[in-house]
């Protein structure tokens, strides 16, 4: 009789989709032709069909459908297999064959905990492979098939014949036991190995016997035989398997996986990623874990997982606190100039560390404004703890760090110590103007070590934040917005009378507010009343650039976490440096268009001659120029230290150039200077030599506040929102409450 011939059409790199029958379709993936009949014996195929898809034949699985049934698939193991694809097809002359290859089951199943068992449940969304066994002996009748459970297979639990070599700790280790004279450099290997095998073979074991010239271990199953023995070889220091029962009479998918994955090997497995990725996150690591080893853990498993792997990169919290004078010192030694002090409280733990590098210092006397914005965000690393910082505003309004701190809260007593320090570093004889908030002791500590030779400027937004505290549930959202819109109004006013039209108008809203406005110390925040020079910078949140490097390396140990920050205004000086020296204006920037605007303002104005120097200019209004005091009855040559188009008009009309009557410290000139120094590179950070560090003789130790539980916020304090909309009830129209929750009904 003739032998049968079929076109076997072989597809791989596909996946199976689960139609809404029920039934399965492979999409995507490349397919090839092979001729095959029924001498074809099956390592003949594999081997062809491996060198047409470049895929391992040991590891290869084919299937095909059952004929008439597209939500069964067959798995052909053997010759009689093949023979028997080739006897169902009747008159068919092709058959459609997949090549499931270890990539290509991942892809299609849902990854369990590894196990020897042959059975496992997967999604829905996999196609049920099935082993069958069928009598060919008489083709002529109907064939009987032994399927394994041969009643229709429900597609929510679908069950598969799945073996350990799906997960990649099977792949990678399921040799890492070789058996008998296998030979390790040390006991530390051998267990190292032992885990891994474990691991891939998917049981539990316990130590017998553990020690420094025997490790006797056992299945953790009690019944189950497997056990292996190694000791210490004679005269050498190699570690030897002298025995190994490799029989397993257990299943070990019944031990709990989290058993067989410690904080410390997970973290070592993700040590490699979260370098890659800092924000790779507890979540994706256990889904990571479960796909690529088969192994469950829950959230807390996997944080602890991460922050081990953490310490294992960046080092250990409680060493970096241990290296803080070492680090001190190197910061002082690689920066003269510098200002690098921490100090501890009586039991020699962590109080505070203040670092103000001799760049920045010589950057803010040499060429920026004596105006400093003071503000603070909390850290949430292990030991918690919050950033002082002062930064102040370059030539072109751009952010520059000047000092920061790291204190346990934010207190009178730490601010008090951190403005101590501030004047130290400083040692400036200009009175300097502070932004700053009016609450949590900054107010008394400024007054205490600046006094008169500062002035004290209410940031708006705290501001803002304190009247509707004060005010709460009084108002409706529209009426809040319109009194934090009209205070904002308030202190931008050059003068008086706009002042007190702003006023007014609260006024008009609330008596109350008004009231509240008046007694919160205008001349503390109104640019009409206020002394010194804020050059309508009106928030200590003027620094934001600064604040979201903290929050970038908040969680690293405090030395790395300096250290960034140092890199990073390493940077920003560096970088603005180069972009300065391409400037072909007199003024930066953002200054000299400002300054084009109001001269082209100007032009329309018209210049009468008073008496000497000073000047009337006529436009839409009648202002007063003073040339010789730098002053406008208008009062914003003043308040931005640029001229108004009031001035230049006077300046045009004699002849005299408006540059010379800009502040100097927007000159592109001041710009290099505040930039003319760097910042350079600390040393061995991440690993200073033991031997330096213990020379230094102090001992610093973790303070003992710690992270609370629970997911930080990750919102900075002194970013508020003005207004928040309050609730107001539809019934009765009171505030603070809704319909449901109110009294009167």
């Amino acid at each position: 009789m003739a032998t049968k011939k079929v076109i076997a059409i072989c597809q791989s790199g596909g996946e199976f989709v689960t139609n809404k029958d029920g039934s399965l379709s492979y999409t995507s993936g490349e397919a090839y032709a092979i001729d095959i009949d029924q001498q074809t014996q099956l390592n003949d195929f594999k081997l062809e069909v491996a060198e047409m898809f470049g895929c391992n034949v040991d590891t290869m699985s084919i299937k095909y459908f059952l004929p008439g049934n597209k939500k069964t698939l067959i798995t052909i193991s053997k010759d009689k297999d093949l023979n028997r694809m080739i006897n169902f097809l009747g008159d068919s002359a092709t058959v459609d064959v997949f090549i499931m290859t270890e990539e290509a089951v991942a892809r299609n199943i849902s990854n369990m905990p590894a196990s020897r068992s042959s059975r496992t449940t997967v999604s829905e969304a996999v196609a049920p492979l099935i082993d069958v066994a069928i009598d060919t002996t008489h083709t002529d009748t109907p064939m009987e098939m032994d399927v394994v459970n041969c009643t229709p297979i429900s597609t929510s639990r679908p069950v598969i014949a799945i073996e350990d070599k799906n997960h990649k700790a099977a792949l990678q280790w399921e040799n890492t036991i070789t058996g008998v004279n296998q030979r390790f450099s040390s006991f530390s290997e051998f267990r190292e190995a032992l885990h891994k095998y474990s691991i891939a073979h998917g049981f539990a074991y316990k130590y017998k016997k553990n020690d420094s010239h025997r490790v006797t271990v056992k299945c953790k199953t009690q019944s189950c035989p497997w056990r292996i023995y190694a000791s210490r070889l004679s005269t050498t220091q190699l570690i030897c398997i002298k025995k190994m029962n490799t029989n397993h009479t257990c299943d070990g998918a019944v031990v709990k996986a989290g058993y067989r994955a410690t904080r410390g090997w997970v973290g070592s497995i993700i040590k490699d990623k979260l370098k890659e990725s800092p924000n790779y996150s507890p979540k994706d690591i256990a889904n990571d874990i479960r796909r690529e080893f088969g192994i469950q853990l829950n959230y807390s498993q996997a944080w602890r997982a991460k922050e081990i792997a953490r310490e294992q990169l960046q080092g250990s919290y409680k060493d970096a606190y241990t290296q803080l004078p070492f680090f001190c010192d190197k910061i002082k030694e690689t920066n003269p100039g510098s200002f690098a002090t921490f100090t501890t409280k009586e039991d020699s733990s962590f109080h505070r560390l203040f670092v103000s590098f001799h760049a920045s210092i010589s950057g803010f006397q040499n060429g920026c404004r004596p105006l400093l914005f003071l503000n603070h965000t909390p850290l949430n690393s292990k030991y918690r703890g919050m950033l002082l910082a002062a930064t102040a505003a370059d030539g072109d309004d751009g952010v520059f760090p000047l000092a920061f701190a790291v204190v346990d809260s934010e207190s009178n007593d730490n601010w008090n110590w951190f403005l101590n320090e501030l004047k130290s570093a400083v040692s400036t004889s200009r009175k300097i103007t502070f932004i700053a908030d009016f609450q949590n002791g900054i107010k008394e500590a400024l007054a205490e070590v600046f006094g008169d030779e500062g002035y004290h400027g209410y940031c708006l937004r705290y501001l803002t934040d304190k009247l509707n505290k004060d005010l709460k549930g009084q108002f409706s959202h529209e009426a809040r917005r319109l009194m934090v819109s009209d205070i904002f109004a308030a202190a931008y006013a050059p003068r008086l009378e706009a002042f007190e039209r702003c006023a007014d108008s609260i006024k008009g809203i609330s008596p109350e507010a008004y009231n509240w406005v008046v007694q919160s110390k205008p001349e503390q925040w109104a640019n009409a009343f206020f002394p010194g020079s804020r050059y309508n910078l009106m928030t200590s949140s003027f620094g934001e650039m600064f604040y979201s490097w903290v929050s970038e390396a908040h969680e690293l140990p405090i030395t790395q976490m300096v250290d960034v920050l140092r890199g990073k205004m390493m940077e920003l000086i560096y970088t603005r440096r180069v972009e300065s020296n391409q400037w072909l204006s007199r003024l930066t920037p953002s200054k000299e268009d400002k300054l084009q605007k109001e001269i082209a303002t100007s032009r329309s104005l018209q210049v009468l001659l008073a008496h000497g120097s000073i000047f009337e200019v006529r436009g839409e209004s009648i202002d007063i120029v003073d040339i010789d005091h730098w002053d406008c009855s208008c009062k914003e040559w003043q308040l931005t230290g640029l001229p108004c188009c009031h001035a230049i008009a006077v300046f045009e009309c004699i002849g005299r150039d408006p540059y010379e009557y800009c502040s100097r410290y927007f000159m592109a000139e001041s710009y290099r200077l505040t930039y003319s120094e760097s910042i350079h590179p600390v040393p061995n950070v991440d690993r200073p030599i033991q031997s330096e560090s213990l020379q230094l003789g102090v001992i610093v130790s973790p303070p003992p506040t710690k992270r609370r539980p629970g997911r930080p916020k990750m919102k900075q304090a002194g970013f508020i929102d003005v207004v928040k909309r309050q609730l107001q009830c539809s019934k009765c129209k009171g505030l603070g409450h809704n319909k449901k929750t109110c009294k009167d009904l």
